[in-house]
């Protein structure tokens, strides 16, 4: 596949697959999780007397796109702080890397529970137009599947690989290139004919970094510069403003 960024509806058009990261591309839940990682290390910080304190700079720079306990070890790593690793059953108050990352996926599940969550309509419309290609979700998170059946839209995806098939399967986190490859291997299909949609830096790299045949970066607030510096082909405020470039939208 050709990749020519003044020509992006030509290259949607010829992949034969699309790779969606979920929170940020999908689904809104990046505002969950960032609403539960500021509540997890705001609490931790101030109990601890760690300065500085957490702010959403820490966020998009050390936990966006990347597996759940790297972001936690990554945060605390700035600030000096070295924890035990632990284990994936450590119980929340446990003072381990483990510990805190499940800490933060209670206040998550609280979170998505209390609230429920809707995919970006602009996504939606997307998926709509997508006929034809093969549909993946990747994602770091092992929420994936609670939040797309929360969405009302597990159906729309023929491949997950999320936080569970990352452990499972022994895979490296963004922004190294597995997952994506993964799905793409999964759908029998391969990485130069495959699209991958990110918002996140560490997930834009893992595009690039695998050879995928187009990396479309979805602004966020990660920024227009960030996203193409990390090797995004080109970069959209919302997969709605793809929908007029597919085929089925100009027919």
């Amino acid at each position: 596949m050709s990749i020519r960024s003044t020509d992006i509806g030509t290259s949607l058009a010829a992949a034969e697959a699309y790779l969606f990261d979920l929170d940020g591309v999908i689904t809104p839940t990046a505002m969950v999780h960032r609403r539960a990682w500021s509540r997890l290390f705001n609490d931790y910080f101030d109990a601890h007397g760690i300065q500085p304190p957490y702010t959403e700079d820490d966020y998009f720079a050390h936990v966006d796109g990347r597996p759940r306990y790297d972001g936690v070890r990554d945060v605390l790593a700035t600030r000096g702080v070295v924890l035990p690793g632990g284990s994936i059953d450590d119980p929340s108050d446990a003072e381990t890397v483990a510990g805190l990352g499940n800490r933060k996926n209670e206040l998550f599940t609280a979170e998505l529970t209390e609230n429920g969550i809707e995919a970006y309509p602009g996504s939606l419309a997307f998926l709509d137009v997508a006929g034809g290609h093969r549909i993946a979700l990747v994602s770091s998170s092992r929420n994936a599947v609670p939040v797309l059946e929360s969405a009302g839209i597990l159906d729309r995806f023929e491949v997950i690989v999320d936080g569970t098939a990352v452990t499972e399967h022994a895979l490296a986190g963004k922004p190294a290139p597995d997952t994506f490859l993964f799905a793409a291997h999964a759908l029998g299909v391969p990485p130069e004919r495959c699209v991958v949609f990110e918002d996140a830096p560490s997930g834009v790299e893992a595009g690039h970094a695998g050879g995928f045949g187009l990396v479309i970066g979805v602004d966020r607030g990660a920024g227009v510069d960030t996203l193409t510096a990390a090797g995004a082909h080109h970069v959209v405020a919302d997969l709605a403003d793809l929908v007029p470039l597919m085929p089925e939208s100009r027919a």
